[in-house]
């Protein structure tokens, strides 16, 4: 059993769902935000992805559901359809042994449905998408006033110019003494800002990737010329045990890579903006299945992807610190192991080589041999 005072604390059936999922040591944002949750307190926190945020609220609030009370007690937005039923996941299996009942609404499913879950069911936690909630709301079909808790999760998207009045009126539909929590991989200046208007003296805490948190993840790179990075995604497809979501900067050059590849008989899938949610669900299931060793997407398609224990992440291009944080972070989840890979031009090395000071990451030169990745 981990030494994690919180633990003390807790229900029965949060500590028997410890050790059957063999838990040892928490992350620093499972850790350091428990007690802030706890006590009620509004929170604004930025962890790098792969760390638990999830788990760092999920727990908490389970504890504190009363399940006497048959209303919802606890809201959590989530930007992506990915997100939400990934959240939801975590809180079935951590709410196993207890009477809590949960809820996903999403945009898309058949509302009516939902309806009649709601009225069934009678959810103190409920996870969706901000939009269809909204919608729910307006309809008086859920009642807000013993909500104690909203989750913003991945709360830079949540903020957005697009999102951002809806999740204000979901705030607005609950009572004053409400608690809000924040959570994101990377929060810029303006996010910040925004968040610290719409929360309550909110206190602000920032992690950075540790050793224990990130696994054991190699940041690597190889060299090539622009017009032959398609080659070495091809080579790299063919190496044993490669399954890799393979971020390019944007659906143009996403087609082009994808045509490339299929030419060259790499069957690959894609994921971009366009594409629409059933052709979405079929494609991740693919490439869980292992059907195609290749998933091309562009960064926005890719947030809030979680893929079980994906042993490669690769960039086509050079980028940001925040961009590589949120890219790097989709493999090593966990603590599991994970490689990094970025495709870069003898031109691009020396961004490559200043990020990862930035970033404080171990960066190698690796080259293609004879079907195998090794380090020059």
């Amino acid at each position: 059993m981990t030494q994690w005072a919180f633990l003390d604390k807790v229900q029965p059936f949060l500590k028997e769902n410890f050790i059957k999922a063999d838990f040892k040591v928490p992350t620093e944002v499972q850790e350091q935000t428990a007690e802030t949750i706890m006590e009620g307190k509004d929170l604004i926190a930025e962890s790098p992805t792969g760390t638990g945020k999830t788990l760092a609220y999920v727990l908490p609030l389970l504890e504190k559901i009363n399940t006497s009370i048959k209303n919802p007690q606890v809201v959590i937005l989530a930007p992506s359809r990915e997100l939400v039923m990934q959240i939801y996941q975590v809180i079935l299996d951590w709410k196993k042994g207890s009477d809590i009942q949960a809820l996903s609404l999403i945009g898309g499913a058949n509302i009516k449905k939902q309806l009649e879950n709601i009225k069934k069911k009678g959810p103190h936690i409920i996870v969706g998408s901000p939009g269809r909630i909204h919608e729910i709301i307006k309809m008086k079909k859920l009642k807000m006033h013993e909500v104690k808790t909203i989750v913003l999760d991945e709360v830079d998207q949540l903020v957005a110019s697009e999102h951002l009045g809806t999740v204000k009126d979901i705030i607005k539909s609950t009572l004053r003494d409400r608690q809000i929590l924040c959570y994101s991989a990377t929060l810029r200046a303006n996010v910040e800002k925004t968040l610290l208007e719409i929360t309550k003296d909110a206190i602000v805490i920032k992690f950075k990737l540790k050793k224990k948190d990130s696994g054991n993840v190699k940041h690597q790179y190889i060299v090539s010329s622009q017009r032959d990075k398609v080659k070495v995604l091809q080579k790299l497809s063919h190496i044993e045990g490669m399954q890799a979501l393979v971020f390019v900067r944007d659906i143009a050059h996403l087609a082009t890579y994808a045509e490339k590849l299929e030419y060259h008989h790499v069957h690959v899938g894609v994921l971009h903006r366009e594409v629409g949610k059933v052709e979405r669900s079929q494609i991740l299931k693919a490439f869980r299945e292992g059907k195609y060793t290749l998933l091309l997407a562009t960064d926005v398609a890719a947030r809030g992807l979680d893929i079980k224990d994906l042993p490669y992440v690769i960039q086509t291009d050079t980028t940001n610190e925040e961009t590589y944080i949120h890219r790097s972070g989709r493999t090593g989840r966990a603590g599991k192991k994970g490689i990094v890979i970025s495709l870069v031009t003898p031109s691009e090395v020396s961004h490559l080589k200043k990020l990862s000071k930035q970033i404080k990451i171990d960066l190698q030169e690796i080259v293609l041999s004879k079907g195998k990745l090794e380090v020059r």
